[in-house]
């Protein structure tokens, strides 16, 4: 039996042991719907995020801007319109986060507008029931994109809070697209389809995506086949309504 134990542990510590990221895995804190709800107090520390990898998107303790991991460094873009590297203490309510590998093979996409992109990369995936990490990195010709600020209690949902949002906008601007298409039956728990936030070469400017246009970038797509949901022990998460279908919600929070 003792043996048996402590094969078990040594099974548990290669397997979910944070000393290097578990390949191919999204990870993700909380839920969109607990999101689009209200719950804004951050139950996970960024020290803890970064664990899970390097290449992800999300948001701050009280909604406190819009989070980017880019090559394992941890950006927040303000309502202010400013791009910070915050403190590893600081918590946040909602991310996903990945291990980005080079993929087997990268597209040059040219002349294309947000939708065509999106359609363009739709027709590249063959199993549209996983969950891909999307990076596109170039010369972009027109971005926008959004923060809002931080939110105090009563909180209200997060379609309301965003009629509030700060929008920029930036034309001929060289940077990198962070993000994930999630697939359908992801609804309630992420956005399904493409979720992309941007961060500037200069890291002078992002946010969450709106809208974009570019000539040629290239776009890198890696499919994953494992998602691990790590779900507040909070009692607001406990307490939460989540039976509600918040799908009109969500396409006007991302539009």
């Amino acid at each position: 039996m003792k043996k048996f134990l402590i094969s078990l542990l040594l099974i548990f510590s290669f397997a979910f042991g944070c000393t290097s990221f578990q390949q191919n895995f999204v990870t993700q804190v909380s839920t969109i719907d607990a999101l689009l709800s209200g719950l804004y107090e951050g139950t996970t520390t960024l020290k803890e995020v970064i664990k899970h990898g390097d290449f992800g998107i999300g948001t701050f303790d009280k909604l406190d801007g819009e989070m980017i991991i880019l090559d394992g460094i941890v950006y927040q873009i303000k309502a202010d319109g400013k791009v910070y590297q915050p403190s590893h203490d600081l918590t946040t309510p909602f991310f996903t986060v990945t291990k980005f590998e080079e993929p087997d093979s990268s597209f040059t996409f040219s002349s294309t507008t947000f939708k065509e992109f999106e359609k363009s990369s739709d027709d590249l995936i063959n199993n549209k029931n996983l969950f891909y990490a999307i990076k596109m990195s170039g010369n972009f010709k027109y971005v926008k994109t959004r923060s809002v600020p931080s939110q105090t209690k009563p909180y209200k949902p997060l379609n309301e809070v965003t009629k509030n949002q700060s929008v920029f906008e930036k034309e001929n601007v060289s940077g990198t697209t962070v993000g994930f298409r999630s697939p359908q039956f992801a609804s309630g728990i992420n956005v399904p389809g493409y979720h992309l936030h941007f961060i500037s070469d200069d890291k002078t400017f992002g946010g969450h995506v709106l809208d974009l246009s570019f000539e040629n970038c290239k776009v890198e797509i890696l499919p994953l086949h494992n998602f691990k949901m790590l779900l507040p022990e909070s009692s607001e998460f406990g307490e939460a309504d989540l039976k509600k279908n918040r799908a009109d919600e969500l396409n006007k929070v991302e539009k």
